[in-house]
This record gives structure tokens, C-alpha cells and sequence, in this order.
């Protein structure tokens, strides 16, 4: 059964069958609660998370998006969609910080506010594409993959060859959770998704840790 969540006192917290939580956003850790105070708000876990970062009342874990740097059909644009619904969720977006689906995932989230992040495989952090915010480079080529699917708690896959087939192994492996979608490779336990929608609202309950800890 699916916990319902509340605002209530500056604070999230949840009811599963009558047993009360509230939510750290600094460890994000869920707490025990004795009750659910007066007053509190029903919300979603995606507006939730929007809230607590819209007030910086949330410590912001990355969320990658990683694919070809020669998309295909409309990868780009959901690319594109994605770095988007990540930055209205107040999240901040890591990619490979080159281009093609990485470009038009830091596109679509920088130009909706967001921060984007970047593990340039290259020496020279200008190498990175011009909508990286923070560009880090690591001089590690290829092997940075392994930093990124580190680095984050959900990774998201828009099509790819061996290059984002290694990224979504890498994520498996750390027990990060897998996105999929426009014919990205596919791979057991990688969870394959219908829409950016069904993206965005996967995303906002592991960022709240509703399916598990972080």
C-alpha cells in the first residue's frame, strides 16, 4: 500500500497504516513519529519535493541522465524533457557533460532554472557542452562512467550504445535505481518506463526515500 504523505509544520511526513514518519531532508532518512500534527496538507511526493527544494530545505543529491552522443529519432528531445522535469522537481542534473543526449538533457534543465553538473572525460574542463553549469573534469576518459552512476541515486538511460550500456551496469551494480526509456538498452533490472512522466514521479519518491533508503 502506497504511504500517504503530508506537509505539516515546515516538514513532510507519512502514514503507513497508521504508523507516523517524518521526514530529515538533510540525511533523508525517514524518523518515527508519535502522530500527524493538526493541520497538516496532503501532497504528492513530487510537489513534495519541489517544496522542500524550492525552501533549500533539502540536501540535493544528483540525478543522471546518460545516453549516445549521436542520438536517434526523438531521443534528443526526451532528453531534452527530462532535464527538464528534473529541474522542476528542484533537483540537480549530472551527465557526461558532452553532447547529444547529454546536451539536450543540460539544455532542457538549465533553461528550466536547474543546476547542471558535468564529469567532463577530459582534461580540459572547457570541453564540456556550453549549458554545464559546474563543469568537473576528471582527465579519467571513459572510466568517469563509474563516478557518475557513484555519484547518483537514480540514473536515467535515453537510448545508447556500449558506452551508456557500461553506465546502466555500473548503476545496477552500485544498487542505484536504473530509469530507461527510448530504446535504451535493455537490462535486467534497469526499469523501463512509458513516459517522462512516469520519470519524473519515479524519481521524486527515491529522492524521498519512499521505496527505500538512499
Amino acid at each position: 500500500m502506497e504511504p500517504s504523505l503530508f506537509v505539516a509544520e515546515g516538514r513532510l511526513w507519512r502514514n503507513d497504516d497508521a504508523q507516523f514518519r517524518v521526514f530529515d531532508p538533510w540525511s533523508l532518512i525517514w524518523q518515527p513519529a508519535d502522530a500527524l500534527p493538526a493541520g497538516a496538507r496532503a501532497i504528492t511526493a513530487e510537489a513534495a519535493l519541489a517544496e522542500l527544494a524550492a525552501a533549500n530545505r533539502i540536501r540535493r543529491l544528483p540525478v543522471a541522465v546518460i545516453g549516445p552522443r549521436e542520438p536517434v529519432g526523438d531521443q534528443e528531445a526526451v532528453a531534452a524533457a527530462i532535464g527538464a522535469a528534473i529541474a522542476s522537481l528542484g533537483l540537480v542534473l549530472l551527465t557526461g557533460g558532452k553532447g547529444g543526449v547529454m546536451a539536450a538533457a543540460s539544455r532542457g534543465a538549465a533553461e528550466s532554472g536547474g543546476l547542471v553538473l558535468g564529469y567532463v572525460p577530459d582534461e580540459d574542463w572547457r570541453m564540456a557542452n556550453p549549458h554545464v553549469a559546474v563543469p568537473l573534469a576528471t582527465g579519467i576518459g571513459p572510466v568517469r562512467n563509474a563516478l557518475i552512476a557513484r555519484a547518483c541515486p537514480v540514473l536515467i538511460a535515453v537510448g545508447g550504445g556500449y558506452g551508456t550500456l557500461s553506465e546502466i551496469a555500473y548503476g545496477l551494480h552500485f544498487d542505484k535505481l536504473v530509469l530507461t526509456i527510448a530504446d535504451a538498452p535493455v537490462v535486467d533490472g534497469a526499469v523501463i518506463c512509458r513516459d517522462v512522466a512516469d520519470i519524473r514521479a519515479r524519481v521524486a519518491r527515491r529522492m524521498l526515500a519512499l521505496d527505500g533508503p538512499l
